[in-house]
């Protein structure tokens, strides 16, 4: 029988990876930034398992500064996709990084 605090941190380092992965396959700016809303919770979810073997509620905090941290990176992240769709009219980060001026 597998320990609930490794199967927590198994699963936390799956979704990192499936997230890193998927930030470096996809072209998408889109995908790219799901991917690493992927790899923040994954983050998050590796706090709240760890503090939640030794009893402590850092974990908890640190997840809430991640989702602080997740939403500013969103809103930040969706103005400058949208500025680059209407300047390129695509969202491929190839075109993007063929940009010059």
């Amino acid at each position: 029988m597998i320990n609930p605090t490794t199967a927590g941190l198994i699963l936390a380092g799956i979704l990192f990876i499936l997230g890193l992965i998927s930030m470096l396959i996809r072209r998408n700016i889109i995908f790219m930034l799901v991917s690493v809303e992927i790899m923040l919770n994954a983050a998050g979810l590796a706090f709240i398992v760890a503090a939640s073997k030794w009893g402590q509620p850092e974990g908890q905090v640190m997840f809430m500064f991640i989702l602080a941290m997740a939403a500013a990176e969103v809103s930040v992240g969706l103005a400058l996709i949208l500025q680059l769709y209407h300047q390129l009219k695509t969202l491929d980060s190839d075109e993007a990084s063929r940009m010059r001026g």
